[in-house]
């Protein structure tokens, strides 16, 4: 069963009335709070895309009715799907599928894997606010190996830098999630070799190589462009069972419209006009932020 790859612009949607108000009632009460407490609509927008896809993930792939589940969250507030009886269950739920979201820049995205461990990150290419890029990496020192810093600086250009900057940091963000370790990890104990040291849009590379404690680990990550400056990484661990799925062609993330979330969808609340009304309150980005892009 092949892995799903999917990428939702949020940076480019402007919701419609009826988008939003869709949208809002398609997903959990307390999700739909949550997503009202943003204060800014590029977060809002954001994290519905998140619930959106999640929902669209366990209909399309697990078998279930949009609205025949109930999505819970860990300690950590990472959302998942409880395991249920096959009594309670299409056939398809017997596959445990591991899937892992990420929204920064302009996309929202999402992995899923049937079997092994998964973990994705996407990084937008930005200038640091109010300092040089290199104060900016003397900020950040601490969360490299001296190898990576070496990479990084060889790259070029100040923006050549930044970029092989957050290649890395997607694909460091990218393990963390995967594992669930969550803060207090020591990013220097993970090592990225990174291959190769230019990547091209519409490509998936699966070269670079993770070292945990001076040891090569077993863990395969894919590296793809969604666009020249959004870096996305997918951290895939060892498979469960006999065979591999890296024998397989690596997956593209497929682009997908407010259409696609909700073609499987089935209002789980009723409309509430307020909730929109709040979000055309709601400023898009911090005004320094939406300076930088």
């Amino acid at each position: 069963m092949e892995g799903v790859r999917w990428a939702f612009r949020c940076g480019s949607w402007v919701p419609t009335r009826s988008e939003w108000t869709l949208a809002a009632r398609c997903v959990q009460l307390e999700e739909k709070e949550r997503i009202g407490q943003f204060v800014f609509g590029k977060d809002a927008k954001s994290a519905m895309a998140g619930r959106l896809l999640i929902r669209k993930l366990v209909c399309e792939k697990m078998g279930y009715a949009w609205n025949g589940f109930r999505l819970e969250r860990t300690a950590r507030g990472k959302p998942y799907l409880p395991r249920l009886s096959p009594a309670t269950g299409p056939a398809s739920s017997h596959t445990h599928w591991n899937f892992n979201l990420s929204h920064q820049g302009d996309y929202a995205v999402l992995a899923a894997e049937p079997g092994p461990q998964v973990g994705v990150d996407v990084m937008k290419t930005s200038k640091p606010g109010s300092s040089s890029v290199q104060e900016f990496f003397r900020i950040m020192n601490r969360q490299f190996t001296d190898l990576e810093w070496k990479n990084i600086r060889a790259a070029g250009s100040d923006w050549d830098q930044l970029d092989m900057f957050y290649r890395h940091w997607a694909l460091k963000e990218s393990f963390i999630k995967a594992i669930g370790t969550g803060l207090g990890f020591d990013l220097q104990r993970v090592e990225f070799h990174i291959s190769p040291n230019q990547m091209q849009e519409g490509q998936v590379y699966r070269q670079t190589r993770m070292f945990l404690d001076n040891e090569e680990e077993d863990w395969t990550f894919e590296e793809s462009l969604l666009d020249k400056v959004h870096h996305v990484a997918v951290a895939l661990g060892k498979q469960e069972h006999d065979g591999s799925f890296c024998d397989a062609p690596p997956i593209s993330f497929t682009l997908l419209s407010f259409s696609d979330l909700v073609s499987r969808a089935t209002p789980l609340l009723e409309e509430d006009p307020v909730y929109w009304e709040s979000f055309q309150k709601k400023k898009d980005a911090p005004s320094r932020q939406s300076e930088r892009q």
